[in-house]
C-alpha cells in the first residue's frame, strides 16, 4: 500500500521563485545585457556549487553566488564594481515569486511545508520573509546547516531528519532535473516542476509526476 504523502518539500530557486527576475535590475545596470548576464550568473552559481562540493571546498551559497555573479560578469566583458555587485545581490533577497506560490501553499496547508535549498540562510530567510510566505511554513532547512549541497544524499538526509518522516511520505519538489534526481535516487517521492518545458534527465530516475507549475500539486490533497 503507497504511503500517503504528509509533507510537501519544496526548492527555492527557480520553483518557489524566479532567479531570473534579476534581469531587469541587470539590464537597468548594464543595458543591453540584462538578459545574458542572469542566464550566465545561474550557470555559474550551479556549476560553482557542483564543484565546490566535488573538490570538498564548501562555501556559503551566498558566496558561491556572488563568486558567479563576478565571473559572468567578467564573462560578458563587463565593467565590475563592487556597488554594481552589491546592488545585484541585494536583488536576490527581494526576487518575485511565481504567480500561483501562494494560492497553493494556502491550499495545501493541510501538510507539513517545508523548503529546502542550496541556499544559505542570510539568502533564504531574508527572500522568503519578504514575500510574505514565511508564515506557510513549518520547516526553512539550509544544507549550509551540513555544509552539503543538493544533490548529495547527506543533504537530502537532513530533510528527512529535520522532518520526522519516512522517505515515501515526503513529497519533493524542484524545477531542476538534477535536483529531482538526487531526490528520487535519496528515495524521496518527487514532483518536476518543468516550467522550461525541458526533457526528463537521461539517468534512469524519472520523476513521480511532471507539470508546468505548482498548481498541478493540487492533485495530491
Amino acid at each position: 500500500m503507497t504511503q500517503p504523502i504528509k509533507a510537501l518539500v519544496f526548492d527555492v530557486y527557480g520553483t518557489l521563485f524566479d532567479v531570473h527576475s534579476v534581469k531587469v535590475k541587470a539590464e537597468e545596470l548594464y543595458p543591453e545585457h540584462g538578459e545574458a548576464i542572469s542566464q550566465a550568473w545561474r550557470q555559474k552559481q550551479l556549476e560553482y556549487s557542483f564543484l565546490r562540493q566535488l573538490n570538498g571546498q564548501y562555501v556559503p551559497f551566498s558566496q558561491v553566488t556572488r563568486d558567479a555573479l563576478r565571473y559572468a560578469l567578467l564573462q560578458l566583458k563587463l565593467h565590475v564594481t563592487e556597488e554594481n555587485i552589491a546592488a545585484l545581490m541585494e536583488v536576490y533577497l527581494k526576487l518575485d515569486h511565481y504567480p500561483e506560490v501562494n494560492s497553493v501553499l494556502e491550499q495545501m496547508s493541510d501538510k507539513q511545508l517545508a523548503v529546502f535549498s542550496n541556499g544559505s540562510h542570510d539568502m533564504l530567510d531574508p527572500l522568503i520573509e519578504q514575500s510574505g510566505l514565511s508564515g506557510r511554513f513549518n520547516h526553512i532547512i539550509s544544507v549550509d546547516d551540513i555544509k552539503q549541497y543538493k544533490p548529495t544524499p547527506a543533504s537530502y538526509m537532513h530533510a528527512l531528519n529535520t522532518l520526522g518522516l519516512k522517505r515515501e511520505e515526503i513529497l519533493f519538489m524542484s524545477s531542476n532535473g538534477w535536483d529531482i534526481t538526487g531526490a528520487k535516487s535519496f528515495g524521496f517521492r518527487t514532483a518536476w516542476i518543468n516550467r522550461s518545458g525541458l526533457p526528463v534527465e537521461e539517468l534512469n530516475l524519472d520523476p513521480d509526476s511532471i507539470y508546468d507549475d505548482l498548481t498541478g500539486l493540487l492533485e495530491w490533497k
